[in-house]
């Protein structure tokens, strides 16, 4: 299983424990059915900070970055913090 495939199933697992909301695949557009208002898009920012250190800046408030589990794992890819090796 790819990393990328690891992070759409955190990301959607965490749909269906928080907002109790199945997505049906990865590719969904999270705004044209509902998933994802502006309450739940707070609260996934929030969750994607304490998940996995990801803050967001004002440049980044792209709702194309945002509009499906598959553009949000890539966000995510893209902004996490590298993990430190232990030395």
């Amino acid at each position: 299983m790819s990393n990328a495939d690891i992070l759409c199933e955190r990301i959607a697992s965490w749909f269906v424990n928080d907002l109790s909301v199945e997505i049906p695949s990865a590719d969904t557009n999270l705004f044209d059915t509902g998933a994802l208002d502006s309450l739940a898009f707070e609260q996934l920012l929030l969750h994607l900070e304490r998940e996995f250190g990801v803050t967001t800046s004002v440049d980044d408030m792209e709702m194309d970055h945002f509009k499906s589990i598959a553009r949000i794992a890539e966000f995510v890819a893209g902004h996490a913090p590298a993990p430190t090796s232990a030395l």
